[in-house]
């Protein structure tokens, strides 16, 4: 059994309506912030995405994250997959089994799964949306120097699981290190520094943000369950934006064409592919800072 405290987050950030909108996420003064007294630093937002938001995220982590030159676990075992959503649906039936094949995604530095390090050579330019969602949710909650600079997208099944593990690879280990979740319920599981440390268990639910800052950032954590999502969230709250004044982006460079990808989910018709996906699976978006706040590269030793 854990405590848990509904927070009062940073009420000096202004952040404009239309910005949240833009990003698929309800105003921010209704955003539910919860704490927990045995996991200093760890906190939870609930659901703070639209339906219009959570059809959005799943969409760009399925169709546009996966294409090169991001890496994606099955490049070890086929060569040339520049995109791999369309070689699932390129025929009239889908390909479900490369579909199932992917487990993870890595945006902007990538992680290297056997060194367990990152590299200047190893690293592409980090989604501009997924920077700018990133900026707002670590502004909101005070870490207003937060930068997005690498990210592991991972996809669960139902009968997936991830074991218990911490996330120490990055030269700066006081950034705080996001985790939004969509499509599938699962158990959160989150212990102490050392694995004897019995861990508290969290229902995670579509849209939900975990944020693991301060203690909690080096913590042991898990998933040993997929449950089902009978809400199913990114099926409510539909709505279409349309601005007289476009807000001020941060990263984004084309808010045009982000405004209009978030409509087109609206359509049932163009979401039906993705539908069939999310209903079954779980996606999981973990972003975090590598390099210290004055860095610039990870050569850049003076400020290592």
């Amino acid at each position: 059994m854990y405590i848990v405290k509904l927070l009062e987050c940073n009420t000096n950030y202004k952040c404009e309506d239309n910005l949240t909108q833009c990003l698929g996420l309800i105003n921010k003064n209704k955003w539910k912030t919860y704490s927990f007294v045995q996991h200093p630093g760890l906190m939870l937002i609930r659901n703070p995405f639209t339906g219009s938001g959570q059809r959005y995220w799943i969409k760009r982590c399925l169709e546009r994250y996966p294409k090169k030159p991001n890496k994606i676990n099955i490049d070890i075992e086929i060569d040339n997959l520049d995109d791999w959503w369309r070689e699932c649906h390129k025929s009239m039936e889908c390909d479900k089994k490369l579909l199932k094949k992917l487990r993870w995604t890595t945006l902007g530095y990538h992680h290297n799964w056997n060194t367990k390090a990152y590299s200047e050579e190893n690293k592409t330019p980090f989604p501009e949306d997924l920077s700018e969602l990133s900026s707002v949710v670590a502004q909101y909650l005070g870490f207003a120097k937060f930068r997005a600079e690498a990210a592991i997208v991972n996809y669960y099944h139902k009968n997936s699981t991830l074991s218990a593990h911490t996330d120490h690879s990055e030269v700066n280990l006081d950034a705080p290190l996001f985790s939004f979740s969509f499509g599938q319920s699962a158990i959160f599981l989150i212990g102490g520094r050392e694995k004897s440390i019995e861990p508290s268990a969290i229902l995670l639910k579509s849209g939900d943000i975990v944020v693991m800052s301060k203690e909690a950032r080096l913590c042991y954590h898990a998933v040993p369950k997929i449950l089902p999502e009978y809400h199913q969230p990114w099926n409510s709250d539909l709505s279409e934006l349309d601005f007289n004044k476009m807000p001020s982006f941060m990263y984004i460079s084309n808010p045009k064409e982000t405004i209009e990808a978030m409509n087109e989910n609206i359509e049932n018709d163009k979401w039906s592919e993705f539908e069939n996906y999310i209903k079954e699976s779980r996606i999981n978006i973990n972003v975090r800072q590598v390099l210290n706040e004055k860095q610039i590269s990870l050569a850049d030793e003076f400020f290592s």
